[in-house]
């Protein structure tokens, strides 16, 4: 009897909850070729540990980050494949006032009246930081912003109460107890990531691990992704 091989793979924690669902989906479908093992990290320390040889069938991680650990050969020439988009959402503490987010002019006027406020150390925080500097507040709202560490939630530190606004990917906000979600970012400013994986170059099993990463981008998986807050790419 052939033992299934055991498919090692790593992504950022913005897809945890959707991943953890879909390989299981996945194993025990007719397509399965293997038991799947994703660690989710924060995606700086996933990238960092593919880019330092570390071995992994399958990479998970936003489609930039895949393309640069592609180009610096880490991951197999034409393997990425595009599989979800995630856009962002605004939470607060849970029994607290909700801020109008309902227009780009609203947000702005939210986070100026916030005491505290955060965001993810992603492509989605990054693209909001640059936000605040469009909007030129950056500099007066330095103060009060309250860093993430990598792999933390920030609706985690919303719901300790150590941050009054918090920003991230609706779908790592979804599952937080201790939090109001107010809702996503209104449509001019919505930030939306797209999630995309790739084969490692060190991969063993490279047929089954394009079996699952072809699985992820299938119509099967879009019910998934949709309940985890995110898109079908």
């Amino acid at each position: 009897m052939t033992t299934a091989p055991l498919l090692r793979g790593i992504s950022s924690m913005a897809t945890r909850q959707v991943l953890a669902e879909l390989t299981a989906a996945y194993a025990a479908s007719a397509a399965g070729a293997g038991v799947v093992q994703i660690e989710s990290v924060g995606g700086v320390d996933a990238a960092r540990r593919v880019a330092a040889g570390e071995a992994f069938d399958v990479v998970i991680l936003a489609s930039d980050a895949i393309d640069k650990l592609m180009a610096a050969g880490h991951l197999l020439p034409g393997s990425k494949v595009d599989w979800v988009h995630s856009g962002v959402a605004v939470a607060v503490p849970a029994g607290a006032t909700l801020p109008d987010i309902s227009t780009e002019d609203a947000v702005r006027n939210a986070v100026l009246a916030a005491p505290s406020i955060s965001l993810s150390t992603g492509p989605s925080g990054v693209a909001l930081a640059q936000l605040f500097e469009r909007w030129g507040i950056a500099g007066q709202i330095a103060p009060r912003m309250v860093q993430a560490p990598p792999g933390v939630p920030v609706g985690s530190l919303v719901a300790r109460g150590e941050v009054a606004l918090g920003f991230q990917q609706l779908s790592e906000l979804l599952h937080v107890p201790g939090i109001e979600i107010v809702g996503p970012l209104p449509p001019a400013i919505q930030i939306t990531t797209t999630f995309s994986a790739g084969v490692g170059v060190h991969s063993q099993q490279v047929d089954a691990a394009r079996s699952l990463l072809a699985y992820l981008s299938s119509p099967a998986a879009a019910d998934a992704k949709r309940k985890q807050g995110m898109e079908p790419a």
